[in-house]
């Protein structure tokens, strides 16, 4: 492959030798012979130049058109860097954002709840789906024991299960290991609250005779020992009163979104039930 400085050079030569030919030929003019040849020499010159030219211009432009396309690649390979960069941050940005709107909901929590409450995140979860548990960063250097409530913002999520010195796991009210004693905030009617494999709770023992529609809400009793009364747990979403038998056969939905939790709050001790609310 030849390269731009060699062409350019033996085409000078080429073209330095013509134009010494048609001089040559140009001392001849004053005679008819020498004007015919000086014509003749013109006219074998001015095609070679002509490409030449040409030629000279195809390569100029090749040589101009590939450095600027170099420095285009270049320069779109750092607008690429500069929009990953950008592209992270504002993913960081909408990270701390979604944190905040969080720590703001546990705030609230912390304000209005007559207990003493430990903050804690979630950093594992059980990968069986038979049970449904989760592991929390504080144990029993934070006061946190077997038994304690973990709660958040809009529900009940379960109850310590073990407690290690840094941390401890939960058991979820969805694992069918856990029932919550409970009752329906409208009319007051028993139940307990018993997981289910699908992430939701059965309303198990409700009186058929008991009034209960889709929609209602379902809170803690505080007779089975673990959670304070008052704590909301779901809603009712299905209901199937037969004509005999003793029960009702109710499903109802928890309020906590079990697979986005990412902080819990844990219940350190309770009030007398007393203090706490309907």
């Amino acid at each position: 492959m030849f390269s731009k400085k060699m062409m350019v050079a033996v085409g000078a030569v080429v073209l330095i030798s013509l134009y010494i030919i048609v001089f040559s030929f140009a001392y001849l003019r004053h005679s008819t012979v020498g004007d015919v040849a000086t014509r003749t020499a013109l006219f074998l010159v001015s095609p070679f130049q002509t490409a030449f030219s040409s030629s000279m211009h195809f390569m100029d432009d090749i040589w101009t058109h590939y450095f600027f396309l170099i420095s285009v690649s270049k320069e779109n390979d750092e607008l690429k860097k500069k929009l990953a960069q950008a592209i992270s941050k504002n993913n960081e940005c909408r990270e701390i954002e979604l944190s905040n709107d969080r720590l703001v909901e546990f705030v609230k929590l912390k304000q209005q709840s007559p207990f003493q409450l430990e903050a804690a995140q979630v950093i594992a979860r059980d990968s069986s789906p038979w049970y449904k548990t989760i592991i929390i960063n504080k144990g029993t250097d934070d006061g946190i024991t077997a038994g304690c409530p973990v709660i958040v913002f809009k529900g009940i999520v379960g109850y310590v299960l073990t407690a290690s010195s840094s941390d401890a796991k939960v058991l979820l009210i969805i694992d069918r290991n856990s029932s919550v004693d409970a009752l329906v905030q409208r009319t007051r009617a028993r139940g307990l609250a018993q997981g289910m494999t699908r992430g939701l709770c059965r309303f198990e023992f409700a009186l058929r005779k008991r009034d209960i529609k889709i929609g209602d809400n379902v809170v803690s009793s505080g007779f089975d020992g673990i959670y304070p009364k008052g704590l909301r747990i779901g809603y009712i979403s299905k209901v199937i009163r037969r004509n005999s038998g003793l029960f009702q056969d109710v499903e109802l939905t928890p309020y906590v979104d079990f697979t986005t939790l990412e902080e819990v709050m844990i219940i350190l001790c309770a009030p007398p039930q007393d203090n706490v609310g309907n």
